[in-house]
């Protein structure tokens, strides 16, 4: 991967030596970002401060929104070098960054996970269809052809075959990009099949859905002892947590890596990094750092982060972008719409 030493005099003409001299200050690589990107990224973190002469970077967990919007804040010492994400950047957040000076952005895609639903391993598993799911969580339902105010409060009122158990979920706030997948792929894309309104993805807010903070081991540690409560959360935490949970099956597919990978699990999305380029070859190990992320030894089918619960991308999709990343491709708003 190419050293980009024209970076600081591309900064310099695009926003002054001011903020360029501000970021000189810092040797200290700072990222932030998706809670559900942050164990893998945590990992090269360690590896990269234990392997490298580089000092050991900061990571921050503030969800994908957060990770973003501080990211797209400018250049200079005050915001991050790397924003995680567990969703793509939206073209909103994109155009923050323009306005803001940070006009040239690396887009990196590191591999795939599932949103699970999961409770504790002393629960039957659960067969769940995305309609019980969208029943269960959403503000209003369609009932004799109105919508009115959810009245569930058992999951067996939604389905006779469900346990007659209190619905809580547990979930991400909306600032969590794990939130933004699960609106879109459990609600919005299938609501006008269940009579819905189309692309409906408001979550009801009476004390069945309960925000729970970017921290996923959190809503992990509450479902075990919580037997009534369910949490919605990345697949690699139900992976490092396989022998106290259990995760529902959706419109009967389990979530396990095939199925994620493949794409026959209805709730799986991709995970991204973003480089803020106008920070490389001013803070010291940035492209280091990016190209230890990308390498097979990490995100490759037999790679570290697989055994963390990372999902690989196909062969053929993991070279396209680690050549991308590698020659800095920047990312276009038309990516993102």
């Amino acid at each position: 991967m190419k050293t980009w030493k024209t970076s600081a005099l591309a900064v310099a003409a695009a926003v002054g030596m001011t903020a360029v001299t501000a970021v000189e200050a810092r040797d200290q690589i700072r990222i932030v970002g998706s809670s559900t990107v942050y164990p893998f990224a945590s990992y090269v973190v360690e590896e990269f401060g234990a392997t490298t002469n580089f000092q050991t970077p900061v990571i921050e967990s503030t969800g994908s929104g957060g990770g973003l919007r501080l990211f797209c804040e400018g250049v200079g010492v005050n915001t991050p070098d790397i924003s995680n994400a567990s969703r793509r950047m939206k073209p909103s957040e994109f155009d923050r960054c323009m306005e803001n000076g940070v006009t040239d952005i690396t887009e990196a895609k590191i591999g795939s996970d599932g949103i699970v639903i999961a409770q504790s391993a002393d629960n039957e598993k659960l067969d769940l269809t995305l309609e019980h799911v969208l029943k269960a969580v959403a503000a209003q339902v369609p009932q004799n052809g109105e919508m009115v105010d959810n009245p569930y409060t058992n999951w067996n009122q939604i389905d006779a075959s469900l346990p007659d158990r209190r619905i809580e979920i547990l979930g991400p706030p909306t600032t969590s990009g794990t939130r933004d997948a699960f609106e879109e792929l459990a609600m919005e894309k299938v609501s006008a099949k269940y009579g819905f309104p189309e692309e409906y993805t408001d979550i009801r807010a009476d004390g069945v859905y309960v925000d729970s903070g970017e921290n996923d081991n959190l809503i992990v540690q509450r479902i075990r002892e919580n037997k009534d409560a369910m949490g919605v959360f990345g697949y690699s935490f139900l992976a490092e947590n396989a022998d106290t949970l259990n995760a529902a099956s959706l419109d009967g597919v389990e979530p396990t890596v095939e199925n994620i990978s493949r794409g026959d699990y209805p709730v799986a999305r991709s995970l991204w990094f973003y480089i803020k380029e106008a920070h490389e070859g001013v803070v010291p190990g940035i492209d280091e750092y990016v190209s230890l992320f990308m390498d097979d030894i990490m995100i490759g089918s037999d790679g570290l982060l697989i055994d963390e619960g990372l999902i690989p991308l196909p062969a053929a999709e993991a070279a396209e972008w680690r050549d991308r990343v590698a020659n800095r491709v920047n990312v276009e708003r038309s990516d993102l719409e």
